[in-house]
């Protein structure tokens, strides 16, 4: 029987513990859940412009690949943490040795992984055991693209601070030389040319919201970024997509609107629920600033710049026609419906209609927050404010139910 459990919630959340470049001097401390973020909104972008005029069926064929492919590789890490990237590439160099590896990676992933869906945890399978020579299609060519670009951005950073490293001087030219062997891929030339596009410009920003930390008032260990909580509403929501036995294009949907969910938090910061609620026309205010400046921003320069494409889907994942990303949405005749509720979204769970969890991703939202107060909690480190959270979302979400998964049964686990 397929379920989602407690121990695969936290396995997801812990990269936002894992420290990134942590053997060099860094400006701000750099985390894996954060490059994991910036590296599938690249990821996403990349897609877009390579797959621009292809036929629907294989545009979603690539698009699911690029998502689980991002996903495999990303639980992976999380196994071999402590291994530097450059013993790791030799390791992978060394057939013998990668598989040995590989099957221990792969039997700790098994307990966390399987119980959810055996499809997937057989695709993932799949995925880190193929031979090398298989792993050039096209959304293997993105995502190392995307990896490579979010690496690099990173590398940025800690690159004037750290001139007395030896080992600096070789990083910057193998990341040059490897997005070189890249540029085919549509996009990665735009990626690549600082705020020359839209596009970049877009990527910039996004890895920008690193920087702001959620709950920025309230001590918490870890302190997850506004962009390492997008990636865990995204990888929650699309986990959820499929254990609720959504289509290929409903689990797109709702990874993608998990990872953009909280975009307009570049422009107006991160706001906590209590300060949002204090006056009453306070939401109303902010949501209008928000739309203000996500048009000027980042909506009408994709436009404007020939990427009109990217932008319909950018404004279809925050819901501009709706005035919520939280809407359980689909299309028919090419126009966008808000269903009532869940079970609505259940009746046009096909590829074609375009389908959108509002309410199931709203959900995830509320999870992740509160797994990053039950996990500050839980390393020592709490405050009346965390407490009070807690109970809030406790109550305000313990009678969600979405098909046959159970909110309140899940929390139940975290007492």
């Amino acid at each position: 029987m397929r379920s989602i459990r407690k121990s695969l919630l936290q396995f997801i959340f812990s990269g936002a513990s894992m420290r990134r470049w942590n053997d060099k001097l860094r400006p701000v401390e750099l985390f894996e859940l954060d490059k994991q973020a910036h590296k599938m909104i690249a990821a996403f972008l990349l897609w877009q412009q390579s797959t621009k005029d292809l036929p629907a069926e294989e545009q979603r064929r690539i698009g699911l690949d690029i998502i689980e492919g991002g996903l495999f590789d990303y639980f992976y890490r999380l196994i071999i943490t402590d291994i530097k990237p450059p013993v790791f590439y030799r390791i992978k160099a060394n057939r013998t040795h990668y598989e040995e590896l590989t099957a221990w990676a792969l039997k700790e992933l098994e307990p966390r992984i399987r119980p959810l869906d055996e499809g997937f945890w057989q695709r993932l399978v799949a995925y880190h055991t193929r031979p090398a020579e298989e792993a050039g299609a096209l959304s293997d060519r993105i995502l190392s693209a995307a990896h490579m670009y979010a690496s690099r951005w990173e590398f940025s950073l800690i690159e004037p601070l750290n001139g007395f490293d030896e080992e600096i001087k070789e990083i910057g030219p193998s990341f040059n030389k490897r997005l070189l062997a890249l540029k085919d891929v549509e996009g990665v030339n735009e990626l690549l040319a600082g705020s020359g596009t839209a596009l970049a410009r877009m990527a910039n920003l996004c890895g920008q919201l690193r920087f702001q930390i959620r709950w920025a008032q309230t001590p918490r260990v870890p302190a997850t970024s506004v962009l390492g909580h997008m990636f865990i509403v995204a990888v929650y929501s699309y986990l959820f997509s499929l254990y609720l036995d959504g289509c290929a294009q409903r689990r797109i949907n709702d990874f993608y609107c998990g990872l953009f969910h909280d975009l307009a938090e570049l422009l107006t910061r991160d706001i906590i629920t209590p300060v949002k609620r204090s006056v009453a026309q306070l939401p109303e205010l902010i949501h209008q600033y928000e739309d203000e400046e996500l048009h000027s921003k980042i909506l009408d320069p994709l436009e404007q710049e020939g990427y009109g494409h990217i932008r319909e889907r950018l404004g279809y994942y925050l819901g501009l026609d709706t005035k919520s990303e939280f809407n359980d949405t689909c299309r028919e005749d090419g126009r966008v419906m808000k269903l009532e509720n869940f079970a609505a979204l259940s009746r046009y769970n096909s590829d074609e209609y375009d389908p959108k969890d509002g309410e199931l991703i709203k959900a995830c939202d509320s999870l992740a927050a509160f797994i990053e107060a039950y996990s500050s909690i839980h390393n020592g480190i709490g405050s009346p404010q965390l407490y009070e959270a807690m109970a809030r979302m406790r109550r305000e979400n313990g009678g969600i139910r979405l098909g046959s998964f159970s909110m309140a049964t899940l929390l139940a686990d975290f007492d």
